[in-house]
């Protein structure tokens, strides 16, 4: 008999001392300190690394007063790059700053006096997207990629993995053949170490105390295909290994891969940026929506024009799993949603975030149990059911 083929997907993380990562959450340090002391901060922060050099550029207009460098060497060293020989030296590397004030023709068209009349501050597209398959509205693979890294992390701060070092991506397949009988195929890790570690002890550690760990807090199988470390040796890592860039983990930022990303990053935008704004709107109507019974699957697309408020379009994908029209759902997203950029920013308080914009950057934007976003209010779940099904 002729065995099935597989049906499977994958998603990936890394952790807060991969490079790509490094410049993220110093770009969005530096945002939460120009918020923290101007609420009208317009930031659009980017951020470069390499060996013993960072760069930090883009536009910044502000009323706050900012020591960049201060902010890049606080976040290096409470990440733990403290030694060249780790990474990058926070004490020890060049940092340069090429920071200037944001085009006035831009400015123009964000700033209309009425915050609700505010305009898009830029064209573009964004996605939002949720699924019933776990108890936070996420797609599983994602979701155990994260809890990975975070781990190990939390672990190596901790003192209680030994010979890691700040540098680590995950990657988890999820076997979806049967739908009723979901598991884990792969997981794989690969995780930045000292030059004398045993390997062979290294990576039973790794899949003791973290992989097996964490398959079984989602429920799922511990017998699943391991790599740690395939390459054999990752001692070089964080900026000295690969160059570190802004923007550049759109999909780990967001859902794995599971749903569209429209290509805006988040990191070191302040939110009349609808990147940033639009996309974690776009996230809280499709998770309202998905816990109000209108699909088990949904993604909803915000598009703007620079400069005015009202989006473009309102786009919405089911993937064949609705439980009503999506005229219905459609009505109702025009009905109890308002997703002008000044709306937006007032109902979620972006501006006077009860978070640092800095958290984010590490383990995704969305379905974060440790974080009391408000883009993840199940707030208006029961007037979605009343309008949809008239309970």
């Amino acid at each position: 008999m002729e065995q099935k083929e597989k049906i499977l997907f994958s998603s990936e993380s890394v952790s807060e001392g991969h490079p790509d990562k490094v410049c993220d959450q110093i770009a969005d340090a530096i945002l939460d300190e120009c918020l923290a002391q101007d609420p009208k901060s317009h930031v659009a922060c980017e951020v470069f690394a390499t060996t013993e050099f960072v760069l930090i550029g883009g536009e910044i207009t502000s009323k706050a007063t900012v020591d960049y460098e201060k902010i890049a060497r606080g976040v290096l060293r409470e990440i733990g790059y403290t030694d060249p020989q780790l990474g990058i030296g926070c004490d020890t590397c060049e940092i340069k700053v090429l920071v200037k004030k944001q085009s006035p023709d831009i400015n123009m068209g964000v700033d209309r006096g009425d915050p609700l009349l505010q305009g898009a501050g830029d064209q573009g597209i964004m996605f939002g997207y949720a699924t019933n398959e776990t108890e936070g509205y996420m797609p599983l693979p994602i979701s155990i990629a994260h809890k990975l890294v975070r781990t190990a992390t939390s672990m190596r701060k901790a003192g209680a993995f030994p010979h890691a070092r700040p540098d680590m991506k995950s990657q988890v397949t999820i076997d979806y053949t049967d739908p009723k009988n979901i598991r884990i195929d792969t997981v794989l890790m690969s995780i930045q170490h000292d030059e004398d570690v045993d390997m062979g002890e290294f990576k039973a550690f790794v899949h003791d105390n973290i992989m097996v760990p964490v398959a079984k807090s989602f429920g799922l199988n511990a017998d699943f295909k391991t790599l740690v470390n395939p390459t054999g040796r990752f001692v070089i890592g964080g900026p000295a290994g690969d160059t570190g860039l802004t923007g550049r983990k759109l999909i780990v930022d967001t859902y794995g891969g599971s749903a569209r990303h429209g290509g805006g990053a988040f990191s070191g935008k302040d939110p009349s940026k609808v990147d940033r704004s639009a996309s974690y709107y776009a996230r809280y109507i499709a998770k309202n929506l998905v816990a109000a019974g209108a699909a088990d699957r949904l993604e909803v697309q915000l598009s703007y024009a620079i400069g005015i408020a009202d989006p473009v379009s309102i786009g919405l994908s089911t993937f064949g799993t609705k439980h009503v029209e999506d005229e219905k759902i459609l009505e109702a997203i025009r009905k109890f949603f308002d997703p002008r950029p000044g709306a937006i920013i007032a109902k979620l308080s972006l501006t006077k975030p009860s978070f640092r914009y800095r958290d984010l950057c590490n383990y995704g934007c969305y379905g974060r149990p440790d974080l009391d976003l408000p883009w993840e209010k199940l707030d208006k779940v029961e007037e979605l059911k009343t309008f949809l099904f008239g309970k």
